[in-house]
């Protein structure tokens, strides 16, 4: 059983973005693992596993336009299933 089954990967797309207040927001505010926030202040790229990805999505709406979404659950993967 993984602890946190959903990778959660989306682009960010907005004015003024920062990456490392970004990453610092996801630490302090929603449980995961495997955190990258990655770009310029333009465009971030996030990855990451939670159980809560609707949080990410809802946060990250909150911070410009988002697109390239992906939400794959690990654990039906691990299983042999359709991720």
């Amino acid at each position: 059983m993984l602890e946190y089954k959903f990778d959660t990967q989306l682009l960010i797309e907005g004015e003024g973005l920062d990456e490392d207040e970004i990453y610092d927001y996801f630490v302090s505010h929603f449980k995961g693992d495997c955190l990258l926030a990655v770009g310029d202040s333009d465009l971030i790229k996030i990855h990451f596993h939670t159980n809560e990805p609707w949080q990410v999505l809802e946060y990250c709406a909150g911070l410009g336009d988002i697109h390239d979404i992906v939400v794959e659950n690990m654990q039906r993967q691990e299983d042999g299933l359709h991720g």
